[in-house]
C-alpha cells in the first residue's frame, strides 16, 4: 500500500484564514503565511489553499498571499479559488503553487481541465469537487449534486458523472469535499467517498469533517481515500501532525515520515 497524505487546507478570505461549518459563519482564526509555516514544520506532508471568496465575488485570487505562503513552505502546494484560464494557472505556478485547483470554472467550462493538463500537465490540475447530499433522480442517480461558488450555487451534475468526466479529461486527482460533512467535526463522508474513490483511477483526497485521528483512519481504510485533507483539528490546537501520523502509524497505515 502507498503511503497515506495528510493535508492541511488554509481557506483564506481577504488575506485571512478562515473556518467555517457547511460552508457558513466563517470566522477568521490566523494569519495564513504564519500557519503554513508552522504545519510545514510540523511534518505535514502537504498544503493546499483556497480563496474561497474569488470565484464568488468574481475577482483575481490573492496571488500575493500566494507567493508568501510559497516562500516559507517547501513541500507540494495546491493553490485555488479564481482560477479561471491558463493564464491564471500559470500566475499561480510562477507564484509558487505547484498544482492547480480549479472547481467552479471547471464546471462552467469544462475545457479548462483538458487545456491545463496539456499545458501544464496532468500532475498539476487538481479537480476540486463540492457535493451535497440530495434525492436520488434520473439527473442525480448518485444522490450527490456538484456546488460552485463556494457552495452557494446547485449544479445539478451527478458528482459521480463529473468525476469521471474530470478523469477523462486529464484531471490528477480530485479534492473530494463533502458540505454536508464540512467543519462539523463528526467525519468523513465516506459513502462520497467510497463511491468516488472506486470509480476513477486518479487520486482522490478526501475532504469535510475530520475531527480525530480516527476519522482518517477509516477514510482510508473503509472509503479508500488516498489521502486525507483536515483543517480543524489542527487550526485550534486539538493536534499536531506529528500526533496525528503516529497514531495513523499505529493502526498499521502507512504515512510519510514524521518528526
Amino acid at each position: 500500500m502507498l503511503s497515506k497524505r495528510i493535508i492541511i487546507c488554509l481557506d483564506v478570505r481577504e488575506g485571512k484564514t478562515t473556518k467555517g461549518v457547511r460552508f457558513k459563519r466563517n470566522v477568521d482564526i490566523g494569519d495564513p503565511v504564519a500557519m503554513a509555516k508552522e504545519y510545514y514544520e510540523q511534518g505535514v506532508d502537504e498544503l493546499v489553499f483556497y480563496d474561497i471568496t474569488a470565484s464568488s465575488d468574481d475577482r483575481k485570487i490573492l496571488i500575493d498571499v500566494v507567493d508568501r505562503v510559497a516562500q516559507n513552505i517547501f513541500i507540494p502546494f495546491s493553490v485555488g479559488g479564481g482560477v479561471r484560464d491558463l493564464t491564471d494557472m500559470y500566475r499561480v505556478l510562477d507564484a509558487g503553487a505547484e498544482k492547480i485547483s480549479i472547481n467552479t470554472a471547471a464546471v462552467l467550462n469544462p475545457g479548462l481541465i483538458s487545456e491545463g493538463a496539456r499545458y501544464f500537465g496532468n500532475q498539476c490540475i487538481v479537480l476540486g469537487m463540492d457535493a451535497k447530499g440530495v434525492e436520488k433522480s434520473e439527473a442525480i442517480p448518485s444522490g450527490y449534486e456538484i456546488w460552485i461558488n463556494g457552495g452557494r450555487t446547485a449544479t445539478g451534475i451527478d458528482a459521480l458523472a463529473w468525476a469521471k468526466e474530470a478523469e477523462d479529461r486529464g484531471a490528477g486527482e480530485i479534492c473530494l469535499n463533502s458540505i454536508d460533512a464540512d467543519g462539523t467535526n463528526e467525519g468523513y463522508e465516506l459513502t462520497l467517498t467510497s463511491l468516488i474513490s472506486e470509480a476513477v483511477s486518479i487520486p482522490v483526497i478526501a475532504s469535510g469533517g475530520a475531527g480525530k485521528p480516527e476519522h482518517l483512519r477509516d477514510v482510508f481504510v473503509k472509503a479508500g481515500a488516498d489521502a486525507a485533507l483536515i483543517a480543524s483539528m489542527v487550526h485550534y490546537g486539538d493536534y499536531t501532525v506529528s500526533q496525528i501520523k503516529s497514531y495513523l502509524s499505529g493502526e498499521g497505515i502507512p504515512v510519510r515520515e514524521f518528526v
